[in-house]
């Protein structure tokens, strides 16, 4: 779980970030946004590389804090925390939001303030233009459940992959997911 640790995009990243390059290539974008941390910043200026537009950058669109957990394993996350997951679990989508699953852990409430901090401005400041934003999975599963497109059951832990992206649309006050890639969503069945 990296959190908020600061990496570099490894080989692999590297690569995988080329390949979204490739497949976005011929999407113009009028501005580049990225989360500071180091493995986002690198992925926008990958796909950004045959382009004159310089990335810039916000703390807005940070990974989730996990507190202690950075650095460590799901399986130690799962482990150390397997009360608090039980009772997430159990709670409606709403009381989910605001519970915080351990000290130094952001809860949903915090992530998505920040994140539609950063979407609001900059869909208004950007009105009629397209942007690239790189960030993380965990705020990009969180704001996709916000924005239903579907619910934390049906977007799972790891349902983000590497590289995934949507297209969010804006007319200034509402946004509409157009399209998505690399995101499993879990068929849930009654």
């Amino acid at each position: 779980m990296q959190g908020q640790i600061d990496i570099p995009l490894n080989e692999k990243g590297q690569i995988q970030a080329g390949d979204v390059a490739k497949k976005l290539h011929k999407v113009h974008f009028d501005e580049v946004f990225s989360s500071d941390l180091l493995r986002a910043k690198q992925t926008a200026e990958i796909i950004m590389l045959s382009r004159k537009i310089a990335v810039k950058t916000t703390k807005l669109l940070w990974e989730r804090s996990f507190g202690r957990h950075e650095g460590k394993s799901y399986e130690v996350y799962n482990r150390d925390l397997k009360e608090a997951i039980k009772k997430y679990q159990k709670l409606s989508e709403h009381e989910r939001y605001k519970f915080r699953m351990d000290k130094g852990i952001e809860t949903d409430e915090e992530l998505l303030t920040r994140a539609l901090t950063f979407i609001r401005e900059t869909a208004v400041a950007y009105l009629g233009k397209t942007i690239l934003v790189t960030t993380h999975g965990a705020l990009m599963r969180y704001l996709l459940v916000h924005l239903g497109f579907g619910t934390h059951e049906e977007l799972r832990w790891g349902a983000i992959k590497n590289t995934a992206y949507f297209k969010l649309i804006s007319d200034g006050v509402d946004f509409f997911i157009k399209e998505s890639f690399g995101i499993e969503k879990k068929k849930i069945i009654s």
